[in-house]
């Protein structure tokens, strides 16, 4: 039976889309204006913490990013806040041991957080039990992602397996994630009808703007039956973001799955955000216009880790290798076992590629990170890793076969002292938890606020 509810939409102009345009510098003072009216709207949720919205806080705004939750609690009475957690790495890019997890996730919903996005970069899904644990615990609504990327080991029944797996664990929702825009159309409509035909909870789709196809995906993923979507405010939307809202909701209108919701509430916030959008390039000097870029349908590369690559090499005088490059990511990726490029492995699939054309001889030169996927230590990997790399790697060394984060031993009692030892010993646990996950820039932020 195709479904005839209503689209459910998610606003992400609170987090993901001033994140892929505005490398995350929205304040609160750019948000508080119209969260009422955001509010009113009619949203599934309000995707508003998580991600880099933690870190971008701490390090460049001198903002606290628990208050920032509390504050727009208050604000946000009848809307869900939903956030993006990056499963064991919680929102850092280590794996942090569980009682860090588990109290994480549990003051992020006593703050306010009623719906918990958490994904792992290899769809390892042992990496997210604690973390879906914890958050079924706190009663906060789970949501498990599916990270979407193309292999021989990325097909519509390796990613229906995964979203069992998630259920089984307790997922009230599975949300595709399509961090890359590398989802086309038809693949969107073939895989929403796979997930709904072998399970029952609500599927949302995240996708990005990058290249080019994400309206048209969201589109066909409704034919299909999706329950819900990620869109973002017109300001905030396209090139590296997410479809524009407006324009979903009027694409939507008079058809069996209108959303409901009222394009003409919108207009005004959109115009609030136009002004706070300029007010953000004028206040960081940043280039909010980011075009698409159809390359990444080739090179499965974020379009901004492109330009980072191209800059580096720039400065290094190598620019003229930069195709090689290119040509070198997809081997590095087929021979770690096809890893979705996501934080972290996109930039170490990036990182060893760029090694192996400067050097001129490839694997001569191996940075941690590689040797720990090879390892094991961030999971398992989609496909299998190439035997001779692993051998020239690890040598008689034995990989890691159990989940990762069993090795580490508690940390929430010895974060305490350390912060106890440097000057702060009555830190309030949001504080302690701020300091395990970012512990350089966090110190940097309570010298300046609470002293």
């Amino acid at each position: 039976m195709t479904n005839s509810t209503p689209v459910k939409i998610v606003e992400t102009v609170l987090r993901d889309g001033h994140q892929s345009l505005a490398a995350t510098r929205m304040r609160m003072e750019d948000m508080i204006p119209v969260l009422e009216q955001l509010d009113e709207v009619g949203y599934h949720a309000l995707e508003a913490w998580g991600g880099a919205t933690f870190d971008s806080c701490l390090r460049f705004l001198n903002e606290d990013p628990w208050q920032r939750l509390r504050t727009l609690r208050k604000h946000l009475t009848k809307t869900p806040i939903q956030m993006l957690l990056r499963g064991q790495n919680i929102l850092g890019y280590n794996n942090y041991a569980d009682d860090v997890v588990r109290e994480f996730v549990h003051r992020s919903v006593d703050n306010g957080v009623r719906i918990i996005r958490v994904f792992d970069a290899l769809n390892d899904v042992r990496n997210l039990e604690c973390a879906m644990k914890a958050a079924k615990e706190s009663g906060a609504h789970v949501q498990g992602a599916l990270v979407y990327t193309i292999s021989p080991y990325h097909k519509d029944e390796d990613f229906l397996r995964v979203a069992k797996d998630l259920i089984s664990l307790g997922a009230d929702s599975i949300c595709i994630k399509d961090m890359a825009g590398l989802l086309s159309p038809y693949a969107a409509y073939s895989l929403v009808k796979t997930l709904k035909a072998e399970t029952t909870v609500p599927i949302d789709l995240h996708t990005h703007y990058t290249s080019g196809m994400g309206s048209m995906t969201y589109l066909k993923a409704i034919e299909a039956g999706v329950d819900i979507i990620d869109c973002a405010l017109s300001p905030f939307a396209l090139g590296t973001s997410q479809p524009a809202t407006e324009a979903m909701i009027a694409a939507l209108e008079g058809t069996e799955r209108d959303t409901g919701l009222s394009k003409d509430k919108l207009f005004p916030i959109a115009d609030f955000f136009r002004g706070v959008k300029t007010s953000l390039e004028k206040d960081f000097k940043l280039n909010t216009n980011i075009s698409i870029d159809t390359k990444v349908l080739t090179y499965q590369i974020p379009g901004g880790m492109l330009s980072n690559m191209l800059n580096q090499m720039k400065e290094q005088g190598a620019e003229d290798k930069y195709p090689l490059v290119l040509e070198e990511m997809p081997r590095v990726r087929a021979e770690l076992g096809y890893p979705p490029l996501v934080t972290p492995t996109s930039q170490i699939v990036g990182s060893m590629a760029a090694f192996n054309v400067m050097v001129g001889e490839r694997y001569k030169i191996v940075p941690r990170e590689v040797k720990d996927i090879v390892r094991g230590k961030y999971g398992r990997t989609p496909g299998p890793i190439d035997p001779e790399l692993m051998k020239l790697i690890l040598g008689d060394e034995p990989r890691i076969d159990h989940r990762p984060a069993d090795d580490i031993p508690p940390q929430l009692e010895s974060l305490k002292q350390d912060l106890a030892a440097k000057g702060f010993p009555n830190a309030s646990m949001e504080d302690v938890l701020s300091y395990a996950v970012f512990p350089d820039v966090a110190l940097a932020f309570f010298e300046k606020n609470r002293r």
